[in-house]
């Protein structure tokens, strides 16, 4: 009995730490994304145009929110797989 609560508490750590993992990747993402390409790096994407607008001024105010919405789905993505291999997925009840 204690062994199997012992393998779960091990299985669970390792599920939440896959899970920080994730986050801190994508979330990484959305920092270069939104502060990066809107703010750092504005003026070197300034001399690109996208849609007849400057890269960076597009990335200021639609990349980043197309990249959270992208993100949002990677990240259910990549969850529901870490669901399945730690067989914790929810049921179809």
């Amino acid at each position: 009995m204690a062994h199997s609560q012992d393998q779960q508490k091990t299985a669970a750590a390792a599920y939440w730490k896959e899970n920080v993992s994730l986050l801190l990747k994508l979330l990484v993402i959305w920092f270069a994304v939104s502060f990066g390409a809107g703010i750092l790096f504005v003026d070197f994407l300034d001399q690109f145009q996208l849609g007849g607008f400057p890269l960076g001024f597009w990335f200021a105010q639609q990349g980043s929110i197309y990249a959270f919405v992208i993100l949002i789905y990677v990240y259910a993505w990549k969850m529901n797989k870490l669901d399945r291999k730690y067989n914790v997925q929810e049921g179809d009840a």
